[in-house]
């Protein structure tokens, strides 16, 4: 199953493509945006390897992978709005297995605290349950990123567990660690 295209009601939701590297480019050019990502601003040949890597992981589960996010305007694409992730789980401590994917998003500045990420993330635990039968679907962030945690709630999703990995260039409140949040097939069926 190809990933499909989204529709919510304020946002277009079109599987990530060739297409789509300078849109990524301009979304990773923001320090605010990686401002818990990465202690530096991508080089374009870095963006266009990340996005090379993202086309790629997208192929390892039917159904998930990488979206572009634009408002949707009478049904078409209209202003970008950032990138969204649902990848299969991966990481060094990441269960192996292809019923638990990874929830991200990562969104322009400008559409922050509208709402948008919610929405959107909405639509993608829809499509990962009702559509694809995920068992699990989690979300990491750092502790720090009450933005982001607030988001994770806000959809319904269960805090796990802090845990403290090691990173070679680490990030103001590193030290604080990272957060898992999970959403089960169960859950989301209580949730409906």
């Amino acid at each position: 199953m190809p990933q499909p295209i989204l529709r919510t009601e304020r946002l277009l939701l079109s599987p990530l493509a060739e297409r789509h590297l300078e849109a990524e480019i301009h979304l990773y050019s923001d320090p605010e945006v990686l401002r818990f990502l990465s202690t530096r601003t991508p080089t374009s040949d870095e963006a266009a390897a990340s996005h090379r890597r993202r086309l790629t992981m997208a192929e390892k589960v039917d159904g998930l992978g990488f979206w572009i996010a634009h408002l949707s305007e009478a049904g078409e694409e209209g202003e970008f709005v950032g990138l969204l992730m649902l990848p299969p789980a991966h990481g060094p401590d990441q269960p192996d297995d292809p019923a638990v994917c990874d929830l991200g998003y990562r969104l322009l500045r400008r559409h922050w605290g509208r709402g948008l990420a919610s929405e959107a993330s909405r639509a993608l635990l829809r499509h990962a349950f009702d559509t694809i039968g995920q068992s699990r679907v989690i979300a990491q962030t750092m502790t720090a990123n009450l933005g982001s945690r607030r988001v994770l709630e806000a959809i319904g999703m269960r805090y796990v567990r802090t845990y403290h990995p090691t990173f070679d260039e680490p990030l103001p409140d590193a030290h604080l660690g990272e957060v898992e949040y999970e959403m089960t097939q169960r859950m989301w069926r209580t949730m409906r």
